[in-house]
């Protein structure tokens, strides 16, 4: 109460309020009609005090904020603001947000296939478009104040991270960053980096979820809780505990684990119903008992959009209906508003009528595999509380702004590109930060299916696990390279490269490697003062007799493998009915050869013994002993050569696995070779004994003054500490030497085979690489190449079309991967020919050590959307075009518009004497109608 201040309180507190006044962020909290949380009143404040800002929090916790008001304070202050993002989707969604707030005239949009007002004051733009204006000298970056990298941890991801690092790097000095991250464990390391190359930037970070997340498990008809709090403790849920041990224990034993005794039949009745309450309920079940729990509406997580389309029909089939009538007549009345540019004839082939059957009874899947347009239908109807259950992939966790109350997964493993993997604790709490809505609801709850196998010890650690650390995926590609030495020359290209975040990581690493160094440098330098010897140099001394081991050791291992490669040779010569003696081993003794186990046999594969098995490691001789065992040796049993004594017949009848077939043919055996008296293997003259380096080794260690120390052996043992940790420190010099300067190494690397190329000249580009530093995508330098040499020159556009889809298509996986069927005409042998290029620089890029693992090299084109472009460009019908491509609508529509995109980067770059420019103009037309040209998202 201010009655109760002090006049001087009163005046203080007065003077504070006007202070508050008079900053820019007091009229902007009036904008929303909810207070602002610290962590966002910290931001804001930081950056209306001129300091860059990196903002680390959890899903859903409101960072975006943050960067709105980088927006107004752009607009305060007359300047312009970025607001970049890494999917299309999210830029479209902000775009909106954005215009309802300050009006179409200032706000633009910028996606690559969308250009909307892009000289606004505040343009919305995916964040590989700020980085070609940057590259391009764009006079849009006049005037530019502030950039706000939304889902800036983006830059850990393999093929697209290092655009955001590219951005941060190259923008001017004068704009301020804005950087929103999900919550990393090195938000302060990145901070660092940020300060570093951007001068004063201030790390916030938040740990706090708005709304408190629960977490539970639901097995059968039950919703258990994954944890159980007792006091201060957080413990897994002794039940789900109790029920994972069951499920592994072996069914119907009738005995008592414990103990091996006799289960009584009443326990034995009661594990059984306890069985019986232990499955993984369908998807309908479960979305059933949310609804019943009140926990819709739901986000079901599946790794698989087939799953996701599966999981719509399962619940339709089950006659679930989640909307009244006045709901179900709200959403036809918004989806034929939305799609009602949709030509008719498409509805059927794009599977509308199903889908909106779904969407009236609330139900709906979110994939990238659906037309642009459905997807942000479903998103619009989720949000306004039409649509309570939506089955996706994980690709909704992207910042798409799609929150629930619950959240379910179905299982903790997934498909990513390779194999099978368990999701990473920053997966899960990116899916699971979805549940548990602002300002709408108290709490959120993630709900994990059980699954046979499941350990729900494993899962609280992915519960409880909360952050994972953010990694450096920066490589620099051919387009970097030519757009760096363009505009800073080749010296000072190479030091902007080795301030990126990844060198920056790689050298923070290295400090503990070299505080590891200094410590043995120590060590080394006091072993060496306990070996020093009065009558002469012990390094010198302890060196010779280092070498004579190694010698010693060397011609060893060289008699150990030759008598290895005699005696498996020998082993080779063995046939049936041999009688040897085996020299070493458990079997040594007389014994016959039943089967000489030699891999080869006809038709190429192992010869099969009496025992069934396959010799498949070298030489594996079946034989009897004169004990009367039948047992398959190898080449441990035979460490030197071995010949055969006799010869016997092995009787048709003889069955290894009878005792009386074994013994009877035993005692052939030994009345034939029984007299056999083996002789002592003869010492084998030593190869040391005659080599002259080792002669000379021995001379001179006798002759070292050392060599007579009565201290001798006692400084040698010194001298060997010394030497393993000298031997130690260089390794650890060399893992140093790798991690520094390794983005520098890779650049001098593109640098030289782009200069071979003719691309670069010194500190120059050349008008071919001013042709490339226009090109960007995986396949930059195969497309720079294919214009060099005129590979595209005169085809129609259609083919053109068809061409360029080989640069930007690759097939999900190998079994989703199309069928090579490609367009006649000049296309056919331009796409051989793009092939043929592809080869000579694989082979290039090989003899430059630029590798696959540096993700800088270039990919084999892939020709498995030619076809589609070529029939789409060429004015086919939707309904044929997908038919033929057994392709998805969604996904159809991204790789058109994709092959739209470097079209147009064609269509600008290459030479206007040619007639690409022209046909890339002709195919974009061609390209971008029907389902393409109205579908808003890419």
């Amino acid at each position: 109460m201010t009655e109760d201040l002090s006049p001087a309180e009163r005046y203080a507190a007065a003077r504070k309020r006007a202070a508050d006044q008079a900053t820019a962020l007091a009229p902007f909290r009036d904008l929303y009609d909810f207070d602002l949380d610290p962590f966002q009143i910290e931001a804001c404040q930081a950056l209306e005090a001129g300091k860059g800002v990196l903002v680390a929090a959890p899903t859903g916790s409101g960072k975006t904020i943050v960067g709105e008001f980088a927006v107004h304070l752009a607009l305060t202050q007359g300047r312009k603001c970025f607001y970049t993002t890494p999917i299309k989707a999210l830029s479209n969604q902000k775009f909106s947000d954005l215009v309802k707030r300050y009006g179409a005239a200032k706000v633009g949009l910028l996606t690559g296939d969308n250009s909307v007002n892009s000289e606004a004051p505040i343009v919305v733009m995916t964040t590989e478009v700020l980085r070609n204006m940057l590259y391009a000298g764009s006079k849009s970056l006049l005037g530019l104040g502030y950039v706000v990298m939304d889902e800036v941890h983006y830059l850990s991801d393999r093929f697209r991270g290092a655009v955001w690092e590219e951005v941060i790097i190259h923008l001017p000095e004068s704009v301020t960053i804005v950087s929103l991250s999900a919550t990393v464990s090195n938000a302060e390391e990145f901070g660092d980096w940020l300060d570093t190359v951007r001068g004063d930037t201030q790390v916030i970070v938040s740990e706090e979820r708005p709304v408190p997340l629960w977490q539970h498990v639901l097995a059968g008809r039950r919703m258990y809780d994954l944890f159980e709090e007792s006091g201060d403790k957080r413990e897994v849920n002794p039940d789900l505990v109790r029920m994972a041990r069951m499920e592994n224990s072996r069914v119907g034993n009738g005995r008592d684990r414990r103990r091996g005794r006799p289960q009584r039949e009443a326990d034995r009745e009661r594990e059984r119903r306890q069985r019986a309450r232990i499955w993984t309920p369908s998807r309908p079940e479960v979305i059933d008992r949310l609804d019943s729990e009140g926990l819709l509406p739901a986000i079901t997580f599946i790794f698989s959009r087939a799953g996701c389309e599966a999981a719509v029909q399962q619940c339709l089939y089950s006659g679930l209906r989640l909307n009244d009538n006045a709901a179900r007549a709200r959403v036809r009345e918004i989806v034929e508003e939305r799609t009602a540019d949709i030509p008719d004839k498409d509805l059927h082939v794009l599977g509308y009528f199903e889908w909106l059957e779904g969407l009236e009874r609330g139900i709906a899947a979110h994939h990238a595999g659906m037309l642009p347009t459905f997807k942000e239908v479903v998103e619009e109807l989720f949000v306004r509380g039409l649509v309570k259950a939506v089955f996706a992939t994980e690709t909704l966790a992207l910042g798409i702004n799609m929150p629930a109350r619950s959240v379910v997964l179905e299982k903790l493993v997934k498909w990513n590109g390779e194999q099978h993997a368990d999701i990473t604790p920053g997966e899960f709490t990116q899916l699971t930060g979805r549940a548990g809505r602002r300002g709408i609801d108290i709490e959120g709850h993630a709900v994990v299916l059980w699954q046979r196998g499941m350990d729900p010890g494993a899962l609280a650690g992915l519960a409880g696990a909360r952050t994972y650390p953010l990694r450096s995926s920066f490589k620099p590609s051919y387009n970097m390279a030519v757009n760096l030495v363009s505009q800073f020359g080749r010296h000072r290209s190479r030091e902007l490269l080795e301030t990126s975040f990844a060198q920056f990581q790689a050298d923070r690493s290295v400090v503990g490697i070299s505080r590891q160094v200094q410590k043995n440098e120590e060590g080394m330098a006091g072993y060496h003062a306990s070996m020093t010897c009065h009558l002469g140099d012990f390094e010198e001394y302890a060196r010779l007799r280092r070498e004579l081991k190694d010698r010693e050791t060397e011609l060893a291992k060289q008699g150990a493998n030759q008598r290895r490669a005699q005696a498996a040779a020998a082993l080779e010569k063995l046939k049936p009915g041999d009688v040897i003696h085996v020299p070493t081993g458990k079997y040594a003794g007389l014994a016959l050869v039943l089967d000489p186990g030699v891999s080869g046999g006809r038709g190429g594969g192992p010869r099969r013994g009496y025992d069934g098995t396959a010799g498949n490691e070298g030489p594996r001789p079946l034989v009897l002993t004169a004990q009367r065992q039948v047992k398959r040796l190898g080449a441990i049993d035979f460490p030197v050569p071995v010949e055969p004594l006799e010869r016997m017949r092995i009787p048709k009848s003889f069955n290894a696995r009878s005792p009386q077939s074994r013994r009877d043919l035993a005692s052939a055996l030994r009345s034939k070779a029984g007299h056999y008296v083996p002789e002592r293997h003869r010492k084998q003259r030593s190869a040391a004994a005659d080599d002259p380096e080792i002669d000379r080794l021995r001379k001179a260690i006798r002759q070292h003054p050392c060599h007579g120390c009565d201290e001798r052996e006692d400084h040698a043992r010194w001298a060997e500490r010394y030497h393993r940790l000298k031997r130690d420190t260089r390794q650890l010099e060399r893992r140093i030497e790798g991690r520094t300067n390794t983005i520098a190494r890779t650049f001098d690397r593109v640098y030289a085979l782009l200069s071979e190329l003719g691309y670069l000249s010194g500190d120059h580009v050349t008008e071919d690489g001013r042709v490339l530093a226009r090109l960007y995508g995986e396949l930059d330098l195969l497309a720079s190449e294919c214009l060099r040499e005129g590979v595209w020159e005169g085809l129609p556009p259609a083919e053109l079309a068809a061409c360029v889809s080989a640069l930007v298509f690759e097939a999900r996986s190998n079994d989703d991967a199309l069928p090579p069927k490609l367009p006649g005409g000049r296309a056919r042998a331009a796409l051989g020919e793009m092939v043929r290029i592809w080869g000579r620089l694989d082979a290039l890029e090989e003899e430059h050590r630029i590798t696959a693992t540096e993700g800088v090299g270039q990919r084999e084109p892939d020709l498995g959307f030619a076809w589609a472009a070529y029939r789409w460009a060429d004015g086919q019908g939707l309904d044929e075009v997908l038919r033929e491509a057994e392709m998805p609508a969604g996904d159809f529509v991204r790789w058109c518009k994709q092959v739209i995109d470097v079209l147009g980067q064609l269509a600008a770059a290459a030479p206007e004497a040619g007639t690409v420019p022209r046909n890339a103009r002709r195919a974009i037309d061609g390209m971008l109608r029907g389902v393409v040209a109205y579908s808003s998202v890419g």
